[in-house]
């Protein structure tokens, strides 16, 4: 099957080893004073890897490789066809049953790679992080068809947001769909989702809805 695969540079390469920290798979090895791809199968695609490489010896290819291997799948889950970050999936339980509509990982604003490949000509979804937990349908009503990315405007540093108006004006963003809760200090993710819009300098749709503490969405 072809996926999103890490490919590393070894002439690039400085030994560093800031990737294999990065690498939450565990993909990534020291080999000879080297980094290599010593896992395809466990590598996800998204690229975290890739800011923490002062070398810039890292990159991401599409090619035929291996799906993730059964035992990186938590127990009760059926094992995924696809890579995480390489389209929409959604898991399910062994019955059939649909747990959820994220399409990669990870989804904090902060930890999000700026240049990460499901960002490209997607609609994305800016969400207050605590919007999910009050709005039971979150799923079926903002994540599905959406690339997601979730933050807080009272607590996550304004490098944060920074990076939001980055994000859309370097992945040709198609529109934005920004949910805040109904309070005031969330204002800042309507805010942030417009400013992103307006910077970028093209003409992007932005649609804002508000859920209430009880799950109600004003739109």
């Amino acid at each position: 099957m072809k996926r999103d695969i890490v490919k590393i540079d070894g002439e690039r390469c400085t030994g560093c080893g800031e990737c294999v920290k990065a690498c939450s798979e565990g993909a990534i090895k020291m080999v000879g004073g080297k980094a290599v791809l010593a896992d395809e199968a466990c590598c996800d695609g998204l690229g975290a890897c890739l800011p923490a490489c002062p070398a810039g010896a890292i990159s991401i290819e599409e090619r035929d490789v291996g799906t993730v291997p059964a035992h990186t799948v938590p127990e009760g889950m059926v094992p995924m066809t696809s890579c995480p970050g390489s389209g929409p999936r959604r898991i399910v339980r062994d019955g059939g049953q649909p747990e959820g509509s994220l399409s990669h990982w990870p989804v904090q604003l902060r930890l999000v790679p700026e240049n990460a490949p499901y960002l490209k000509g997607c609609d994305l979804l800016v969400a207050a992080d605590c919007s999910a937990f009050a709005c039971g349908d979150f799923h079926r009503k903002f994540i599905e068809g959406h690339v997601t990315v979730i933050g807080c405007p009272k607590l996550d540093p304004r490098e944060s947001w920074e990076k939001l108006s980055r994000i859309v004006a370097a992945n040709d963003i198609r529109s934005i769909t920004a949910v805040r809760m109904d309070v005031p200090c969330c204002s800042g993710i309507a805010n942030a989702a417009l400013s992103a819009a307006r910077l970028c300098g093209k003409d992007i749709e932005v649609k804002i809805s508000t859920v209430r503490p009880d799950g109600k969405v004003m739109e």
